[in-house]
């Protein structure tokens, strides 16, 4: 690949950088933990180290590597036990959410719900891992945007985001074809102002997503050339 000045050159680079990264770390030919040294990402891509840190910042922004002073970039290693707290803490926030929701709901609402699902279905189809597990994850935020809650919305963002990449490792084209139909049938209940059947859906989504991530992994590696080949 070749080196430029221009933007849509740099943008396109660093955004291919970011995307084989996020395919090596989710299809587990990354070990959590991994050094990404900046000079072995640039010549293997054929970009400056400039680039490679746009990339990796942009990565560390989702929580898929984390960048140490003064020693590097790694990529992330979240324990099981994490994902479970944050999981346990999602359904508690997040069924008083949807009563909330209930209270306030509105056609406008609705419809914008239905059509983050049809996107979150479109990337599920399209086999889009790092997509379909982004639109999944902001199905939950949108809710409390609509809600005019934007303290909710980021706290929850960034409990998703601590979850991410074991979601974005563990969690199946099955699993999230699951995850895409539930979310349909809570907006269904929400529409229907059915308070009741709304929370004990999002309950019962959020419980099966935790139960449907696999963590019986590949072996992966620590060669970076070997993992982006």
């Amino acid at each position: 690949m070749e080196t430029s000045n221009n933007a849509p050159s740099t943008t396109s680079s660093t955004h291919h950088i970011v995307e084989s990264l996020t395919r090596a770390i989710v299809e587990h030919r990354l070990h959590p933990g991994t050094k990404l040294a900046e000079q072995k990402l640039a010549d293997h891509f054929g970009v400056s180290r400039t680039l490679v840190r746009q990339a990796l910042f942009q990565l560390s922004q989702n929580r898929l590597i984390r960048l140490e002073p003064a020693r590097g970039a790694f990529v992330a290693a979240p324990s099981v036990e994490e994902a479970k707290q944050v999981f346990a803490v999602r359904r508690m926030l997040e069924a008083e959410m949807t009563r909330a929701f209930v209270l306030v709901v509105t056609p406008s609402k609705i419809k914008a719900l239905r059509e983050h699902v049809a996107q979150e279905k479109l990337a599920v189809t399209n086999q889009d891992v790092p997509g379909r597990t982004e639109l999944l994850g902001d199905f939950h935020v949108r809710m409390a945007e609509l809600m005019g809650n934007q303290v909710l919305a980021e706290l929850l963002r960034e409990l998703i985001s601590r979850c991410a990449l074991i979601t974005l490792m563990y969690q199946s084209a099955h699993a999230a074809e699951h995850s895409n139909e539930e979310h349909a049938d809570i907006v269904k209940a929400l529409a229907a102002k059915d308070e009741a059947l709304a929370v004990r859906l999002m309950n019962e989504h959020l419980m099966h997503v935790e139960e449907n991530l696999t963590f019986d992994r590949k072996v992966p590696t620590n060669d970076i050339s070997m993992a982006l080949s």
